[in-house]
């Protein structure tokens, strides 16, 4: 395990959103990705709550932003080099944000993610 202050991870977090080329990124709606310290379970890495943009229809409106949250303890747990966790928090935002455009884990296992 290795341990990265709260806005090092953070600043990590960000820097996998930028990477994300502006064409999806500019298709995002009424989404937040926020960082939380621990996971609701173990092993969970991240996490997408909400109504995938798929699944949105006129009916869609008025409601709270779907989130993404990404687990800072969690990643950092399978991690034992600076490097890996580069890695992982890119993979697990790439990951969350694929469910908010209706990618199901199947398909995004198919993917590598």
């Amino acid at each position: 395990m290795i341990d990265i202050a709260r806005d090092v991870f953070e600043d990590l977090v960000g820097e996998a959103l930028d990477g994300i080329p502006a064409e999806l990124t500019g298709q995002m709606r009424n989404v937040v990705i926020v960082v939380e310290d621990e996971a609701p379970e173990p092993g969970l890495l991240g996490l997408y709550q909400g109504v995938p943009l798929t699944e949105r229809g006129d009916w869609y409106g008025g409601v709270l932003p779907d989130r993404i949250s990404i687990y800072r303890r969690e990643i950092l747990k399978i991690c034992t080099t600076y490097d890996q966790v580069v890695a992982e928090v890119r993979t697990t935002v790439v990951h969350e944000i694929a469910h908010h455009f209706g990618i199901d884990d199947a398909r995004l296992h198919e993917l590598g993610y």
